[in-house]
């Protein structure tokens, strides 16, 4: 373990942040043999006062200000280097090697003095400073390095990937504060920006930060990509390892491999990246390293004696990984003296700049000034400012082959920035690279205004956002019941959810959304085919030639005693299983083609019930297929609700309806008049319910006379009614649609 070899001001010791070895007695030796006897309650002096300035704070803390230029670079046991590196003003740390800052200041016109460190749990030999080329890291900006120091072979680009949950920005903290980035003890998920990420735990939007570390004397430029891991933001992953040429592939050593540790391994795999398997969470109870190992031994072919074994929460093992990424993972292939060629993989919009892209140089060097030419657009962008981020933007004259980083042009909105698109200096065309996929949105839902008067504002609302999710499509559109509002499309339910949320906390708008739904492909008899994106599209008393849903291919890791209630699930929700595999005598791999439309409502949350959380869940889309569908309207008072119309199976029509019938009548306030909800299979009546009417005793006031009297006041109350309903309206709610959403 080395303590910084920079100016050491003040060393703080508190009883809550170091072992009671530390507190026990301490001395500290100068060449003038000036030394002091520390303990927690005592400290006794035996050396110049000049030598050593001392402070004492009651009982339980003991400051130290060292006269040295150089603070002492000491060796100690690994036994007490957690204690070191917790406490408060340590500004650097290492244990075999690696680094870890905290900021330290320095008296003015300090002098350099070695000398020798003793603890009761260790003994240490205090060194003279070294050259600057090995000081400790501090980032890119506070070290002073420029990108013109980081030729193609000293970069290594790389994502951390993995299942939600698995620690991995936990493990990106800890790589920001070992090489300097970020101080110690601040924000935790320092990556995690956006509120619906630290509320929901759970990171969003990908993001990227530029790194320096010393190996063997050389200093790398290191560039980490912190990448989503839940199913609904698969894009970002993709979008992600394209600008990569490795991945930590980062495992729960107490869950073992889930569901969406296979997809993500496999989209690495497919871009040929060089994979580091790291099991995080060793220090829980639970952990079971031995036994994770060889799942990914077995499940995907990497030697188990590869994998490295870490808690990013304490720090055990840390020092391994940032050697490990510059041994393994290869440098980008790019040409530093040929034609300028980016990569554009994301981009985000900024209040004040406007769009800000970023990019990896394939080939050559970009500098600012640079005019620009998009590959799939043709636009000619100026580049007004290049950089790295580190995590904050960090301004610099140019990027290199293989570097990094974010360009801004003045780009007005994030849909001129095709992502996946090559950029190439003007007049000097480039063979364009391939491209990511386009984005299909999987689930659409309406969204509108809780007022009509409010719709100008939640147009603007949406604009503003989509500038910074531009996988959202959104499409105008009006409802009779709703009036004027949006048809959105999402990669998944989370996404819709987490839209929803931003839409809310960072705007304010208040909505109404409706039922989620999936495009379905109508043949017609004449042989051609339409998509429809909304419910109220689908035909009725049209003959079809056939109707086709998109299906997903699904995968599920559960501990095997959960099969049997996994497979009646799948069947219930129209699955087919596909493949039924092993991965050791406690865990199965499932996997079933489904309908989008079933992923909808419940199917998670049951799948966590029957499995008492345990099972993991991912999919990607499939084929679509031919199905029995029918539209199924509700009626209020015999008027069809366009906005709380879906398509579903036949055979589970009447069902459906009689659900959506007594979760509305459950939502809705009586009236005046009687309300009768119905449900309509393409326009067949297929279940109902009534809400009887208000009544006021008419016949209070008879007390006698003939029948016929009675009979006349309640006919006259029974055709005010009659008109009521007529005139009349009943205001739906919000919780009517998301008591809807759940059915």
């Amino acid at each position: 373990m080395f303590i910084s070899r920079h100016a050491l001001k003040r060393l703080q010791f508190q009883r809550s942040a170091l072992s009671e070895t530390f507190l026990g007695a301490l001395s500290l030796c100068y060449p003038q043999q000036a030394a002091y006897a520390l303990s927690s309650d005592s400290l006794a002096e035996s050396a110049p006062a000049d030598s050593l300035d001392t402070a004492v704070t009651e009982h339980t803390s003991v400051a130290l200000a060292s006269p040295t230029d150089s603070a002492p670079q000491a060796l100690c046991s690994e036994d007490s280097c957690a204690a070191w590196r917790h406490a408060p003003g340590i500004k650097g740390v290492t244990l075999a090697g690696q680094r870890f800052q905290e900021e330290l200041r320095r008296p003015e016109g300090s002098s350099r003095q070695p000398g020798r460190v003793q603890c009761r749990s260790f003994s240490a030999q205090a060194l003279p400073s070294k050259q600057s080329d090995e000081a400790e890291p501090q980032g890119f900006v506070r070290g002073g390095y420029s990108v013109e120091q980081f030729p193609p072979d000293k970069v290594r680009n790389f994502s951390i990937i993995a299942h939600v949950d698995h620690g991995k920005s936990t493990l990106a903290d800890r790589l920001l504060e070992m090489t300097g980035a970020i101080p110690r003890g601040g924000r935790a998920q320092y990556l995690d920006k956006l509120q619906v990420e630290r509320e929901r735990g759970i990171t969003v939007k990908a993001q990227t930060v530029s790194l320096v570390y010393s190996h063997k004397g050389e200093d790398y430029l290191v560039n980490l990509v912190d990448t989503p891991g839940h199913v609904d933001f698969s894009y970002e992953v993709s979008r992600s390892l394209a600008a990569c040429q490795g991945a930590l592939l980062l495992v729960d050593a107490a869950q073992g491999i889930q569901a969406q540790t296979v997809a993500n391994f496999y989209l690495a795999f497919d871009l040929e990246l060089s994979i580091v398997p790291v099991l995080n969470k060793i220090d829980l109870p639970a952990a079971e390293p031995e036994k994770v190992a060889e799942q990914v031994q077995q499940v995907f072919d990497i030697p188990a004696d590869r994998c490295l074994l870490t808690s990013a929460k304490t720090g055990k093992g840390l020092d391994a990984i940032l050697p490990a990424i510059i041994e393994y993972i290869p440098p980008p292939k790019g040409r530093p003296d040929g034609l300028l060629k980016l990569l554009l993989f994301d981009a985000y919009h900024d209040e004040y700049r406007g769009v800000i892209c970023l990019v990896e140089v394939i080939d050559g060097v970009l500098r600012k000034g640079d005019r620009v030419t998009a590959c799939s657009t043709g636009e000619n962008y100026e580049i007004l400012e290049v950089g790295l981020l580190t995590p904050d933007p960090a301004a610099t004259q140019q990027l290199r082959t293989g570097q990094v980083g974010y360009v801004i042009t003045g780009m007005k909105s994030t849909r001129a920035a095709r992502l996946g698109d090559t950029w190439h200096l003007l007049k000097q065309p480039v063979e364009p690279l391939p491209g990511f996929k386009p984005i299909k949105s999987m689930v659409f839902a309406g969204l509108y205004p809780v007022s009509n008067a409010d719709f100008d504002a939640l147009a603007s609302a949406v604009e503003r956002l989509t500038l910074n999710d531009a996988s959202v499509a959104v499409k105008r559109e009006n409802s009779t019941a709703l009036g004027a509002g949006f048809r959105c499309g999402y990669l998944g339910l989370l996404h819709m959810e987490v839209f929803h949320q931003r839409l809310h906390q960072e705007y304010g708008a208040s909505i109404i959304t409706t039922t989620p739904t999936v495009p379905y492909s109508l043949k017609h008899a004449d042989g051609s085919t339409e998509e429809i994106q909304n419910p109220s599209q689908f035909p009725l008393g049209k003959k079809l030639a056939g109707i086709f849903e998109p299906t997903v291919e699904a995968t599920i890791i559960t501990p095997t005693p959960h099969v049997g209630a996994i497979m009646q699930l799948a069947q219930g929700r129209r699955g087919e299983m596909t493949e039924h595999a092993l991965l050791g005598p406690e865990r199965t791999l499932l996997k079933y083609t489904l309908p989008l439309a079933e992923l909808g409502g419940n199917f998670y949350d049951s799948l966590k019930s029957i499995t008492s959380g345990y099972a993991s869940f991912d999919y990607e889309a499939g084929q679509q297929r031919r199905a029995d569908l029918v539209r199924l309207d509700l009626l209020l008072n015999g008027e069809p609700i366009d906005a709380l119309a879906r398509v579903v199976h036949r055979e589970k029509a009447q069902k459906v309806g009689a659900a959506m019938c007594a979760a509305m009548k459950d939502q809705l306030s009586r009236q005046m008049f009687e309300v009768v909800i119905q449900a309509a299979a393409n326009g067949k009546i297929i279940a109902r319910e009534t809400m009887k009417a208000f009544r006021k005793n008419v016949l209070a006031k008879c007390y006698g006379g003939d029948v016929s009297r009675k009979r006349k006041l309640l006919e006259k109350q029974k055709e005010g009614k009659a008109r009521m309903r007529r005139v009349g309206s009943v205001d739906l709610p919000q919780a009517v649609f998301h008591s809807l959403m759940r059915t």
